[in-house]
């Protein structure tokens, strides 16, 4: 599947690659599945990058648009799930 990935002209070029590669495990999250700790990893740099609420959930409308993947259970899941879990969506 092709599509864009949501970022802001405003962010530097790793800041952009770090919120591509928390995008990324999202999908694997759907496809395959990914580690709790590695997407805790991914979801606190993103995080540093977007700090508020209405911009995350703004980012992660754009994704679910171009992608089909909301990122919201996933993160939610991540949340309430223990250390040694695996994330599927």
């Amino acid at each position: 599947m092709e599509y864009t990935y949501p970022f802001s002209l405003d962010w530097s070029t790793e800041e952009i690659v770090d919120v591509v590669q928390f995008f990324e495990a999202i999908e694997n999250a759907y496809e395959k599945g990914i580690k709790r700790e590695d997407l805790m990893k991914k979801y606190r740099r993103f995080k540093e990058i977007v700090p508020s609420i209405a911009e995350e959930k703004t980012y992660f409308r754009e994704f679910e648009k171009e992608s089909g993947y909301a990122s919201f259970p996933i993160i939610k899941k991540m949340k309430e799930q223990g250390s040694e879990s695996i994330i599927k969506g």
